[in-house]
């Protein structure tokens, strides 16, 4: 089986590029528009804002022009800060809590754990604005 991340996880970034992408307006953005730029169903968007905003990663404005905007600026959100927010860990195995677990085994685990951290926690959302403002699709890691 390979590891693979949610389609929450996917939608999530989404959703934070669009605000990203919308963050220099200085505008919130309502969650039919926020959806319907970023291909996610509107009402699994509501869900994902929901746990953006309790990490801090997104804020609601209410009233008339409300909406959603970034609770922080892109360069200070990263693809760790993201999936820590909606997994609770970037990367996770049983094993690491696993008292059956060879120590050498759980040395490993332990390293891809801590370089897949480091990988996510390099890639902010400023940097995905910028590639997407020069016209590159290649994300570089």
């Amino acid at each position: 089986m390979a590891v693979k991340l949610s389609v929450k996880s996917d939608y999530a970034a989404r959703a934070v590029m669009g605000l990203a992408l919308h963050h220099p307006s200085g505008k919130p953005l309502r969650i039919e528009a926020l959806a319907s730029a970023q291909g996610i169903p509107a009402n699994y968007l509501v869900q994902i804002l929901i746990d953006l905003k309790a990490h801090g990663i997104a804020r609601s404005v209410r009233g008339k022009d409300g909406g959603y905007q970034l609770a922080r600026p892109p360069a200070e959100i990263s693809m760790g800060d993201l999936l820590r927010a909606i997994h609770g860990e970037v990367f996770d195995t049983p094993a690491l809590t696993d008292s059956e677990c060879p120590p050498e085994l759980k040395r490993a685990w332990q390293g891809l754990q801590q370089a897949t951290q480091r990988a996510a926690d390099a890639i902010t959302f400023q940097q995905l604005v910028d590639e997407s403002a020069n016209g590159h699709r290649m994300y570089h890691i």
